[in-house]
């Protein structure tokens, strides 16, 4: 697998921050390359998944009980679970707990935009640069 440049600014913030989001457009690599910094014990929750994402928009406070830390795949598919991070991230303040996959600006979304100030990192990622396909740093 080629490295990215956002591997390491990913987990620097994952190293002081509860919640970090990686955002861009479709098909940059986000799940691949989040998937590939999966650490023992990090529940992996896609939003593309049809059952996962009903229960997700139903309950979304029930969806992220219990986890301790956690990749969330396509989080603008289910805005409220935001909200839902939010309050048990001010339960459990420790960093790394949720890294968030994401096409649109989720920020953006009614009710979200003021939910994880202060509590998450955004890292954008683009599709490969001319550097990262020829393995140049």
């Amino acid at each position: 697998m080629i490295e990215r440049h956002v591997e390491s600014r990913v987990g620097e913030a994952l190293a002081d921050t509860p919640v970090v989001l990686v955002k861009g457009p479709r098909r940059a690599g986000k799940t691949t390359r989040v998937r590939s910094m999966q650490t023992r014990g990090r529940t992996y929750v896609t939003l593309d998944d049809q059952t996962t994402l009903e229960t997700a928009t139903r309950d979304p406070v029930g969806c992220i009980r219990g986890l301790e830390s956690a990749i969330i795949d396509e989080i603008q598919r289910v805005p409220e679970l935001l909200l839902a991070i939010k309050k048990d991230v001010d339960e459990d303040y420790r960093p790394g707990r949720f890294l968030l996959t994401g096409s649109a600006d989720v920020l953006t979304l009614p009710r979200v935009a003021d939910s994880l100030v202060g509590r998450m990192e955004t890292i954008r990622m683009y599709p490969f640069s001319v550097a990262e396909q020829f393995g140049q740093k």
